[in-house]
């Protein structure tokens, strides 16, 4: 994959195949259906863990990377940089 700088050094994460992100869309379609859950409830529900599964997959990818996305990472209390 290329972006607006060059090649990407990974492809985006969740992988669209991963059968994580695909369970975790199957919920939130049952629990719309069931009624459960409105359409929006259900969507953001699948967004957010859906991102959290990304992060997840590009730690495992990319251990000790410092950037995402051009912010640093982990920065704060409770996270402390090593330079």
């Amino acid at each position: 994959m290329t972006g607006p700088r060059g090649p990407m050094p990974s492809p985006p994460f969740p992988d669209p195949q991963s059968s994580v992100l695909k369970l975790i869309v199957e919920n939130a379609i049952n629990a719309m259906n069931s009624g459960e859950a409105t359409p929006e409830a259900a969507i953001l529900h699948a967004a957010v863990h859906g991102w959290y599964e990304g992060h997840i997959q590009g730690e495992d990818a990319c251990p000790g990377c410092d950037f995402r996305g051009g912010l640093p990472k982990q920065q704060g209390p409770g996270h402390p940089r090593s330079n």
